[in-house]
């Protein structure tokens, strides 16, 4: 049966983390941290389950070992991507991660990322890129100096702002940022500098700063912002960015989005804004503000039906 699948989020309580998720998006949770939503995650440590129809209460990754090609339309040993929301209530560490060469010569995941701005505080900003001429001398001073900070761009963010974080891209997210991350499937993050400050254990988070000069990308300062492109579609639709991992788009609709689907790829929709049915051939689910819906490479024909207007996020891979 081809239906639109839910799952159920899993949340991370890192030290960073606030409460936005749950009041943002009207999650009925109980009090705490929460610094992650993981929305859909093929992984160990987070791993999704179906909520609705024939497939509740299956894992994502039962569901691609049985489904394969019907379900992400090539063949992958797990799910190729991972979707999050973050909420950065105070700075996230400066950081790295492997891209694939330094993740097949050094160990680790790669990872490349990309971050969309759902809110931000009147001040927020993050750090993406290391500045100019920057030469791993002088950030080994700077990281002894404590001063790693001033090596690496800032920029102020706004919503509606998307940032490209490819692997080998110094970068922290600020506070006051709440966001939505779409990022290949992979946890390798080598720490460069943390504001010396203590996990919920007490003690200095562990850095990696061997590990993160060899992966670094020392000629990487560029402008980290996706620039959006306009899309044929009969409705408004924007291209946010393409990747070699994942394709970004979004879409606002006022009336009923009617399309067939001939790609070899799963659709990811976050409804960012409004309340959306979501129709295909085998069921069809309404979905809410802040909801993620996995639709099935399968489906070829989709039927989305806003209740009044709504802005859609889609993820694909190409």
């Amino acid at each position: 049966m081809i239906y639109p699948l839910l799952f159920k989020p899993v949340y991370k309580d890192y030290i960073w983390g606030g409460q936005r998720i749950l009041s943002m998006y009207q999650r009925d949770e109980s009090p705490g941290i929460y610094a992650e939503s993981w929305e859909l995650s093929d992984r160990s440590d987070g791993m999704s389950v179906v909520v609705n129809g024939e497939f509740k209460g299956k894992t994502l990754h039962e569901l691609l070992n049985e489904k394969g090609n019907w379900l992400t339309g090539q063949n992958f040993d797990v799910f190729p991507l991972l979707i999050k929301l973050i909420d950065a209530k105070e700075n996230l560490s400066l950081q790295v991660h492997p891209d694939d060469l330094s993740s097949q010569k050094y160990g680790g995941e790669a990872k490349t990322e990309m971050w969309y701005i759902l809110a931000a505080d009147a001040q927020s900003s993050v750090w993406a890129c290391l500045k100019k001429d920057v030469e791993e001398s002088a950030l080994k001073k700077a990281l002894t100096d404590k001063k790693l900070v001033d090596m690496v761009q800032r920029w102020d963010v706004k919503k509606g702002d998307v940032i490209s974080i490819p692997g080998g891209r110094v970068h922290a997210i600020g506070a006051g940022c709440m966001m939505l991350e779409v990022q290949q499937n992979s946890n390798t993050t080598y720490r460069l500098y943390d504001w010396d400050r203590n996990g919920l254990d007490g003690k200095p988070r562990a850095l990696h700063i061997d590990e993160s000069l060899k992966v670094i990308h020392w000629d990487d300062s560029a402008n980290p912002f996706g620039v959006q492109e306009p899309l044929d579609e009969a409705h408004a639709a924007s291209l946010l960015l393409q990747t070699p991992y994942f394709r970004l788009e979004k879409h606002f609709i006022t009336e009923k989005w009617d399309f067939m689907w001939n790609k070899q790829s799963f659709q990811i929709f976050f409804v960012e804004e409004g309340v959306v049915d979501i129709q295909l051939v085998g069921g069809s689910e309404t979905v809410k503000k802040g909801s993620t819906v996995l639709i099935p490479a399968a489906a070829k024909r989709v039927k989305i039906v806003p209740k009044d207007q709504a802005t859609l996020i889609r993820v694909t891979l190409n």
